[in-house]
């Protein structure tokens, strides 16, 4: 049995039934809500490891409930299910604050990988107990919580977003293409539509982390290539 605990918030019965099963076979604790409402409100207080989220609900719209988990400090993995396959929601889902996005119909074994890939990165590469610290310029990434500190001020990042932030972090100074970025972040090959998920984390993480967003001097692009953190000196 997997010591994860996931959410599915999902209006349809049958898929959710499906889905439930599927994920229950494989080892998940899985509990399903079937409205934003009552999702929003289990998430608060059920300590669920990540939410599979369906875009379309009958109380309103999976993006907005995903950006009020993140408006309410809820820091879970969440992983969108959509029928849409407009490359404009995905970015939209995205700039919400969600971590993964899959188009249904999907195979349950690409929501597995998918769902065993977030659970991976959010709770197992920093989850050791021994703290261990990176410095980047005047920010103080936590690995073992998951947190970045502004003058001891934790920032609002996502998980990904976290990752995405140590994963550079760790190697500072380097150009990291967006396809290098896709495969050590989210686990599998790039392709088009994953690079530009890239640039979506890269823009919402510097609204975050940068004094001034608009001119960034921590996370920089390089033309033609990718990005690089520049090599500051730790305080």
């Amino acid at each position: 049995m997997h010591p994860y605990h996931l959410l599915l918030i999902e209006d349809d019965p049958a898929v959710a039934q499906s889905l439930q099963d599927g994920l229950t076979r494989d080892g998940f604790s899985v509990t399903w809500k079937s409205n934003g409402t009552d999702g929003i409100a289990y998430a608060q207080k059920s300590g669920a490891h990540l939410v599979l989220l369906d875009v379309r609900l009958p109380d309103g719209s999976g993006f907005d409930f995903c950006k009020q988990l993140r408006q309410r400090g809820l820091h879970m993995p969440v992983v969108m299910l959509t029928a849409q396959q407009d490359p404009l929601d995905k970015v939209l889902g995205l700039e919400m604050g969600a971590d993964d996005y899959v188009t249904k119909p999907f195979h349950l074994r690409e929501l597995l990988s998918r769902i065993r890939a977030q659970l991976r990165r959010a709770y197992g590469e920093f989850s050791g107990t021994d703290a261990n610290h990176i410095y980047v310029g005047d920010l103080l990434l936590d690995l073992s919580s998951g947190q970045v500190l502004r003058d001891e001020r934790p920032l609002n990042l996502t998980p990904t977003e976290f990752r995405l932030l140590a994963h550079l972090a760790r190697h500072r100074g380097q150009v990291l293409s967006r396809a290098q970025i896709v495969e050590a972040i989210w686990g599998h090959s790039p392709d088009p539509d994953s690079e530009q998920t890239v640039n979506v984390h890269i823009r919402r993480l510097r609204e975050k982390v940068e004094r001034d967003p608009s001119r960034p001097e921590l996370i920089l692009t390089v033309p033609g290539l990718g990005y690089r953190l520049a090599a500051l000196a730790n305080p």
